[in-house]
C-alpha cells in the first residue's frame, strides 16, 4: 500500500510541475498576445494551455491531499 502510495505521490508531484507549467506559459503567451493585439492562433494557444493546466492540476492537486491525509493518518494511528 506505501509502494502504491508514494508512485500516486510522485505521479501527483509530476502532473503539479506541468499543470503549473501550462499556466506560466499561459500566462506569458497572454501578455504576448496584448502586446501583439490578440491574434487568432494565440488565442487558442492560450486557452489551450488553461485547459490543459486545469486538468492536470484539479485531480492532481485533490490526490495530493488525499495522500498527504493517509500518511498522516497512518502516522497517527502508529502504522
Amino acid at each position: 500500500m506505501r509502494e502504491r502510495r508514494a508512485r500516486i505521490a510522485r505521479l501527483t508531484l509530476i502532473a503539479n510541475r506541468v499543470g503549473y507549467l501550462f499556466y506560466a506559459l499561459a500566462i506569458a503567451l497572454f501578455v504576448m498576445a496584448f502586446v501583439l493585439g490578440f491574434s487568432g492562433p494565440l488565442v487558442v494557444i492560450v486557452t489551450v494551455c488553461l485547459v490543459a493546466g486545469s486538468v492536470l492540476l484539479a485531480p492532481a492537486i485533490v490526490l495530493g491531499y488525499a495522500v498527504k491525509a493517509a500518511d498522516r493518518d497512518d502516522r497517527e494511528r502508529g502504522l
